[in-house]
């Protein structure tokens, strides 16, 4: 039978030998590390630089182009509300998405004391990471641009500045959902504005000249567009990959049932009892759950 490159390298981390922990460093001491966690990488910065300035982008031409200037006062008020909301919430799991620990392996653990409090059993198999001297727990993965083992690592997202790991999914999807709702519904908004710019005289329906007013609704709705299909497409794909568990993560209860859960304590709106779809903020627990699904 021939022997896969895959085959043969796990072949390899079954030795006792390949593990070496004589020449791995002890992982520091927990209260050495810093409690924030940020990847110091360029092209991460700068995406998720450029992915604050789209959503304020957006806020600007929605509000001061479209909104403000109408002379209906309650669709202003209404749909300046559910925009904004949107918008905050969509920042705000993008903040925890980027800044949430993905859940990397503690640098250096394969020493040979980690090893024997393990209690192996015999023929059972370990394996090492050979970039950071980690032992790998089933389903991590190496991340070359963290430098780390991410536990359930899904990929590595530019536009986070951070992997999609077991700590820090929820607040991935939740982010692509929320960038698909203000997408959409900045289009929609468009829209409405075109056909009530047609029907009246375009001086009177922005505050803006009227080629300044088309080419800054042109741009948000290309913008729309585009981040409408990205994030749909991304948001489906994820929770395809939760629900079934085809790759990295699992779910114990469908996507759907969960958005008729209760919302838990809403005495604080920044800290829920349950798992919703709807707050990317604090949990109680210290476990990862998406939609109402245990991971």
């Amino acid at each position: 039978m021939m022997i896969t490159p895959v085959h043969r390298s796990r072949d390899i981390e079954r030795k006792p030998e390949y593990l070496q922990p004589d020449k791995c460093v002890p992982p520091p001491s927990r209260s050495s590390l810093g409690t924030m966690w940020f990847i110091r990488d360029g092209c991460g910065i700068a995406c998720a630089v450029v992915t604050w300035m789209l959503v304020f982008y957006a806020d600007f031409v929605v509000l001061l182009v479209m909104l403000v200037p109408s002379r209906d006062y309650v669709y202003s008020v209404i749909n300046g509300t559910l925009f904004n909301t949107l918008a905050f919430l969509a920042l705000a799991s993008h903040f925890r998405a980027m800044l949430t620990d993905p859940g990397a392996v503690p640098k250096g653990n394969a020493t040979k004391e980690f090893i024997e409090s393990l209690q192996l059993k015999p023929g059972q198999v370990v394996y090492k990471c050979p970039k950071c001297c980690s032992i790998k727990p089933d389903r991590a993965h190496h991340c070359s641009v963290c430098k780390r083992c991410i536990r359930k690592m899904d990929h590595h997202c530019p536009w986070v500045n951070n992997c999609v790991g077991e700590n820090n999914q929820k607040y991935f999807v939740l982010f692509t959902m929320y960038i698909a709702l203000i997408s959409l519904h900045a289009l929609i908004m468009v829209g409405f504005h075109f056909l009530y710019c047609f029907e009246e005289d375009w001086t009177k329906c922005s505050s803006f000249s009227p080629p300044t007013t088309v080419i800054l609704l042109i741009l948000l709705c290309f913008e729309a567009l585009l981040f409408l299909i990205f994030t749909s497409v991304m948001f489906g794909t994820q929770v395809h990959s939760i629900c079934t568990d085809e790759t990295r993560q699992g779910c114990a209860l469908p996507f759907f049932t969960s958005l008729f859960q209760p919302l838990g304590d809403l005495t604080s709106p920044f800290c829920v009892r349950y798992p919703t779809v709807m707050v990317p903020f604090c949990w109680k627990r210290p476990r990862t759950l998406v939609f109402g699904c245990s991971l």
